[in-house]
């Protein structure tokens, strides 16, 4: 086996006690680099712990920079892993810190963000994570359908209450548009209490879209539940 296949070995699969190694070292470095980003929102934090939190996040970035270049490396279809999902997520766990060289503080605080992509690096190295993304794959239309039928019923139920509503309460729900907000609470059987019916009818109206809102909550979750028991069986089968 030539130099670049066993490093490709290494970084790609769990077949060997290095590549174990590997992927459990990138794994507890992501946690703890999440944990460090929390961290760093921590006020009146001291100077020395701040120039502790700058060396390890450095220290995070040039081992995800090199981990990037290995993996860019040893890919046979290069254009294809810089823009394949995995691909991206690598490229966004480390390109926030590059960019931020340079740019004023307030570019630095929205770019410093996007570090939160490097969470996203842990689904390659689950296998339970990854089944999620096999889940969603087989379940693909399911939720697409689910979700623009949502989104219709959303409207239908903005419109409604506005119809019920808006004469006694002028402000509240001055519009469709000023009622969506209810209709999403409402449906997502949020209920903050904020904006509520007090006619006879909006309450009649009310209680069936939050029947219709249970079912709304329900629906994906079977969807995917299921989607993950398909998912489980291929990566057993595989």
């Amino acid at each position: 086996m030539s130099y670049k296949l066993r490093i490709k070995e290494i970084v790609e699969t769990r077949n060997s006690r290095l590549g174990v190694i590997f992927d459990q070292s990138i794994q507890l470095l992501i946690v703890a680099s999440v944990i460090s980003f929390s961290l760093e929102t921590l006020p009146y934090l001291s100077d020395e712990a701040n120039l502790y939190l700058r060396i390890f996040e450095i220290v995070c970035i040039f081992v995800f920079t090199v981990e990037y270049l290995i993996r860019f490396w040893v890919s046979e279809r290069k254009l294809s892993f810089v823009l394949s999902f995995n691909g991206l997520v690598d490229l966004m766990a480390i390109l926030p810190f590059y960019l931020s060289i340079g740019l004023d503080l307030r570019s630095v605080r929205i770019l410093r963000l996007l570090r939160l992509f490097r969470i996203l690096k842990l689904a390659k190295y689950s296998s339970a994570l990854s089944r999620f993304h096999v889940a969603f794959k087989l379940a693909k239309e399911e939720l697409v359908l689910f979700f623009s039928v949502t989104l219709a019923v959303v409207y239908l139920a903005s419109v409604g209450i506005y119809y019920f509503e808006n004469t006694a309460q002028p402000v509240a729900f001055a519009s469709v548009f000023d009622s969506l907000w209810w209709a999403v609470i409402t449906l997502t059987t949020v209920g903050y209490g904020d904006v509520y019916p007090i006619t006879v009818g909006g309450r009649i109206f009310t209680f069936i879209i939050l029947m219709i809102g249970l079912g709304i909550v329900s629906i994906p979750a079977g969807i995917v539940a299921s989607a993950l028991a398909k998912a489980r069986k291929i990566q057993d089968e595989e």
